[in-house]
């Protein structure tokens, strides 16, 4: 349940500096040397005044001009140096934000997933993070040295001359008014360009998780459209967005040239009078020129903190997501453990409170040791049965117990742990067969990886693969069949010595030659493990030492195949619909 601590966000802020924190000492030095690059660029106007002097007096102007060179290099060096450290440190603040937001993206409660776009999600870790290496940099320190420097300069403005100082001010507060009105237009822009760019990924996500599907039906060309108009609208946003950004820096820059000609005539002016002279005039227009640094610098901090707040929010918004808590992976039961007992008792279940009710009041008991089939037509909720043992989401109502014990009151990792779940479509990630192995199980030497090859019928294929376990096997696994899949699926599960092991449609897609083979395997298992299975064909569901029979949300019949057929119609017309099946 969401706390009104999580509904109220914290001030962008305190956001940005919650990253930052970790990274303060390194982000100070940056700045000091920010500051030591702005210091010695407020002596060279001053230095340029006494050698015009030197010049107008006949007097030597090598001692200046040996420290206006001086000054230019220190000003280069320090400059370089302190970019290096900021960008240095913006890098490792991105890192920092990339690290957070995957891990918390690992622990997602699945419901939370199911909710959002993986694409979205995507978009967030990539681009939204990205963009705090900007705010970092040119907000963050951006604001603070630009804005000491820019404090600095006006001081020593004032110092060479007051009157030309106010005419400057003047212009330079005119301008501060116009970007007050374009300010919170570039934060709104930003944000909606942000979002565009999530909509764009999730969009090309879409299309690559079922490009086969996409070919196959053809619709390549409506897709096709449909990504075009997403990345249309990133690009429209984007372009708002740049707009108001371009005309906040204009305006900073228009200001700086309205006030240096404005100097210039009320300078001239002054000259004209003998109220200054020529080398005080110069001194103050480079410090003019000077001033259009940290002011841009300024400018673009406030106009950068824009984006990045928009970026920030859209990061914390997915840190607001559900999530399953922070917690070390569990050991593996040890050899020999003892099988799990399981219980469903007036379960009550939906998938979101705008949907109808998958399990009206389920209730089951399964003994340690021997297997358990589940049947029934499609939508009765048996998949649903294997999410709630493995806490993918949680009842509404009623109990789960494992060994007597509520689901809820078991560590996470620790129960799953315990479970080995090979699910419908086999999911099998990128890299080496080697890894998808030992996905769950990573400690397994190789005595028992041979042995588990070999018991689910996968050594022919090693035997055939260029590069044994260490092939790769494809995005999603395209380089292995359906059956293939499905037999690494297995494999990957029972490397986890599981106390419960839940198989939904394990065998669906393997030819009858391997099926008997699995079929043989997981009877062998069931001898010393709880197997829960989801099945369809009768060779695997006689062979099963009970049969829950399930329907529109609800446990029908409990009994053994010779029971269940004398006793239950639906379980009647099951069978005789897979004998038929069969004998086709």
């Amino acid at each position: 349940m969401r706390t009104a601590q999580q509904d109220a966000a914290p001030p962008t802020w305190r956001l940005l500096l919650a990253y930052v924190r970790p990274h303060r000492w390194a982000l100070l030095i940056g700045a000091v040397l920010s500051l030591l690059t702005g210091a010695t660029g407020l002596l060279l106007p001053l230095v340029a005044r006494e050698l015009i002097d030197d010049l107008s007096h006949d007097r030597t102007i090598t001692g200046a001009l040996l420290l206006m060179s001086g000054l230019v290099v220190a000003n280069a060096s320090v400059g370089a140096l302190g970019s290096y450290v900021l960008r240095r440190t913006a890098e490792s603040v991105v890192l920092g934000a990339r690290r957070a937001l995957s891990s918390y993206l690992l622990r997602l409660r699945i419901a939370a997933v199911d909710r959002t776009e993986p694409g979205d999600l995507m978009a967030r870790i990539t681009s939204d993070t990205t963009l705090l290496r900007e705010v970092t940099t040119d907000s963050l320190v951006g604001l603070g040295t630009g804005g000491l420097t820019l404090l600095a300069t006006v001081a020593m403005m004032g110092f060479v001359d007051p009157v030309l100082l106010g005419v400057t001010l003047a212009v330079i507060l005119a301008a501060g008014t116009i970007l007050g009105v374009i300010v919170p237009r570039i934060n709104k822009a930003s944000r909606q360009a942000q979002d565009a760019v999530g909509v764009m990924g999730a969009s090309l996500e879409r299309i690559l998780g079922a490009l086969r599907t996409v070919k196959a039906s053809g619709a390549e060309h409506r897709e096709e459209i449909r990504l075009h108009e997403a990345a249309e609208d990133s690009w429209r946003q984007s372009v708002r967005a740049a707009k108001w950004t371009a005309a906040a820096g204009n305006t900073a820059g228009l200001a700086m040239q309205i006030a240096f000609i404005t100097v210039l005539a009320v300078g001239g002016a002054r000259v004209a009078t003998g109220a200054v002279d020529v080398g005080t005039l110069v001194a103050f227009l480079l410090y003019v020129f000077y001033l259009m640094s940290p002011i841009q610098q300024v400018v673009g901090a406030i106009t950068q903190y824009q984006t990045g707040s928009a970026a920030l929010a859209r990061i914390q918004e997915a840190l607001r997501l559900p999530a399953e808590p922070a917690a070390e992976p569990a050991p593996l039961p040890s050899p020999g453990a003892e099988p799990a007992a399981l219980a469903f008792t007036d379960v009550r279940f939906r998938y979101a409170e705008d949907l109808p009710y998958v399990h009206h009041g389920v209730t089951f008991e399964v003994p340690a040791r021997g297997m358990t089939a589940f049947v029934g037509p499609s939508g009765a909720g048996k998949t649903t049965v294997f999410s709630l043992i493995e806490r993918f989401y949680d009842p509404e109502s009623g109990a789960i117990t494992l060994d007597g014990r509520s689901v809820e009151d078991w560590e996470l990792s620790l129960l799953r742990s315990a479970i080995g779940y090979v699910e419908q479509d086999a999911p099998v990630l990128s890299g080496s067969l080697r890894d998808n192995l030992l996905l769950g199980s990573p400690e397994a030497d190789d005595d028992a990886l041979t042995r588990v090859v070999k018991t689910t019928r996968l050594d022919g294929l090693v035997a055939r693969l260029p590069k044994g376990l260490d092939t790769l096997v494809g995005h999603r696994g395209t380089k292995l069949s359906g059956g293939e899949r499905q037999r690494v699926a297995i494999a990957r599960a029972l490397l986890r010595r599981p106390r419960l092991l839940l198989l939904d449609e394990a065998t669906s897609q393997l030819d009858a030659v391997n099926e008997a083979a699995l079929r043989d395997t997981v009877a062998d298992v069931a001898r010393t493990t709880t197997v829960l299975v989801v099945a369809h064909r009768l060779s695997t569901v006689t062979m099963a030492d009970r049969i829950v029979v399930m329907d529109a949300g609800r446990v029908r019949a409990v009994g053994t195949h010779r029971e269940l057929v004398g006793a239950d119609p639906l379980y009647a017309e099951l069978a005789a619909t897979q004998f038929l099946a069969t004998a086709e």
